[in-house]
């Protein structure tokens, strides 16, 4: 019956499921709000919303509606990572590639080192455990993007870094993807290309794009700028613009995709090229037109034709993508696809099994060890100030600096006494040093204190006086240690876990390889890897929204009141 169908019926829905979908949403955006306001973590009150309504809940949706959300929420994570390669800065991209290559390595390898604890604690084997630090050392793209376009941190460097390594995190999250279907397959399945395969692809596919940029689009767009007004008018229209990043965006997404990397590798690249374009659109506008106007200007006298020698050559600046996105994609992005995106999360939770005691503890212990692993990376932020070893090494040098003062003096005295009895036979003797000692030592009170019988007095105070007034002044002169605002956060932000968490995991558990339970539910050990994917989804987004917030407070009072910026130069 189905086969033969040529049409579907159209049916009224009913008012409960009006009702339902209607305050699904309202409840999603207004949870987003409030927590926005408050902590800047509103995904954290969505999540909740899509436990509550979605399966591990009340079930209030069913089964095709909560499918219907997962997709058009895989939609909202493609745009929302797509305008995180559009906020991006690439002069800050280009210099801080290493930085978050570094950021993203340490990241990944923390967790899959300490997830080996999984041996002792749930008796774990090795194979589960690597499929359990495989999980755990993914990161978030979806709450990083959020976050940090919440904060309104997206465009600065503190911003990229973060970007950079979780866009990192993804790609790696893509080939544990493909290691984890090998793994759970037959031995005679596995095989290293297609473990390496995405690895290469990735790299190849970021590597292509570069080329593409540099020596394929540049000089294409040159030649467009170059002769902007021969085109029809339609092209410089916002309407032609969206067409034209629209098809770049889903291009790169549909080939990266069949080519065997990640979608969201692609969105984020498409949103970098299409910034790329318009900032290269900005540095070169009107170049040859300018030329054109003095030529004419040369061969016919501008007073005659002033009007006609300027009009071809004043052509209105093409849209750029960045006002495409406001003006087509923003709004219903925020407001419906994002907010499915976070629910459909909660809909993975399988919170009715997760409320045991054993499962309890073991996950709170595993979550920590897995916060612990994310923010190690915040270490890459850190500056050492060498204001610390310097008052180290002067309060070591005080007891010596005091010995000195007094050998010094006792030698200042005898000298006295040898000067009241007989002078100056034993001057050119050989006891050159002391004589030198003593002679920078009374000349230093003469200039203070020249009549003065008790001179030895001054010369004993100006050496006790001298380091106690140095003190101050010489701490000030090496640098200041830096603000860890912006180590804490980019570490905060990483332990977010999220989508690619749960994909992980869930494949592991469908494949068969943390095993199975007596009755037929989830295993125990997926059950503590999803206590700790979800304890760190809402660790992160809420401790990095309470240090923003108070970022924030200290910008605002240092405005008013004067002061550098407590995020410093990752906050430019």
């Amino acid at each position: 019956m189905a086969g033969s169908e040529t049409a579907f019926a159209y049916h009224e829905p009913a008012i409960t499921t009006i009702l339902n979908q209607a305050g699904f949403l309202l409840v999603l955006n207004l949870v987003n709000v409030c927590l926005d306001k408050l902590v800047y973590c509103g995904l954290i009150g969505q999540l909740f919303i899509g436990i509550l309504w979605g399966t591990p809940g009340a079930k209030w949706l069913d089964r095709d509606m909560e499918t219907v959300i997962q997709q058009l929420g895989y939609l909202g994570l493609i745009m929302l990572v797509y305008e995180g390669g559009l906020s991006t800065s690439l002069p800050s991209l280009k210099a801080n590639l290493l930085l978050s290559l570094a950021v993203a390595i340490t990241g990944i390898g923390a967790p899959m080192g300490l997830s080996f604890i999984l041996i002792e604690l749930l008796s774990a084997t090795p194979l589960q455990a690597f499929a359990a630090g495989a999980a755990l050392s993914a990161t978030s793209l979806g709450t990083t993007f959020t976050i940090l376009s919440t904060t309104d941190l997206i465009k600065t460097r503190l911003g990229t870094v973060t970007t950079g390594a979780a866009m990192l995190d993804d790609v790696v999250g893509l080939v544990m993807v493909q290691i984890i279907t090998n793994l759970g397959g037959s031995s005679a399945s596995f095989s290293a290309v297609t473990v390496i395969r995405p690895v290469f692809v990735s790299i190849g596919f970021g590597v292509g794009v570069l080329l593409l940029c540099r020596f394929g689009i540049r000089p294409i767009l040159r030649l467009i700028l170059a002769h902007r007004e021969r085109f029809p008018e339609f092209t410089g229209t916002v309407q032609f613009s969206f067409l034209v990043y629209t098809s770049l965006l889903v291009g790169l997404v549909a080939g990266a995709t069949y080519a065997g990397t990640s979608s969201l590798f692609a969105a984020y690249l498409a949103g970098v090229m299409t910034s790329w374009i318009d900032d290269f659109s900005k540095e070169t506008p009107d170049e040859p037109n300018s030329a054109r106007q003095e030529k004419n200007s040369n061969q016919e006298n501008p007073s005659i034709r002033p009007h006609t020698a300027q009009s071809p050559s004043i052509q209105p600046q093409p849209p750029t993508g960045k006002l495409v996105y406001e003006k087509y994609y923003h709004e219903p992005v925020t407001r419906i696809l994002i907010p499915l995106f976070f629910a459909s999360i909660g809909f993975a939770i399988p919170i009715t099994e997760m409320f045991n005691g054993k499962i309890v503890w073991r996950g709170i212990v595993y979550a920590i060890l897995m916060t612990i692993g994310k923010l190690v990376t915040s270490l890459w932020l850190v500056r050492i100030s060498s204001a610390p070893i310097s008052s180290i090494i002067r309060t070591l040098q005080k007891p010596f600096s005091r010995v000195v003062l007094l050998c010094t003096r006792s030698a200042v005295l005898s000298k006295k006494k040898k000067k009241a009895n007989p002078e100056p036979p034993s001057q050119d003797s050989t006891t050159t040093p002391q004589d030198q000692s003593t002679e920078t030592s009374n000349r230093q009170p003469q200039p203070s204190t020249p009549t003065q019988s008790p001179g030895p007095e001054p010369t004993d105070e100006t050496p006790t006086e001298n380091p106690t007034h140095r003190s101050p002044s010489s701490a000030s002169l090496p640098p200041k240690p830096k603000s860890l605002y912006p180590a804490s956060i980019l570490g905060l932000a990483m332990v977010s876990r999220g989508e690619v968490g749960y994909l992980i995991a869930s494949l592991a558990e469908s494949k068969g390889i943390f095993g199975t339970s007596a009755s037929g539910h989830s295993s125990e050990t997926y059950l503590v890897i999803v206590w700790a994917i979800s304890l760190c989804t809402l660790f992160g987004p809420i401790c990095v929204g309470s240090l923003v917030k108070r970022v924030k407070t200290l910008q605002r009072k240092r405005v008013d009141q004067g002061g550098e910026d407590p995020l410093g130069v990752w906050g430019i």
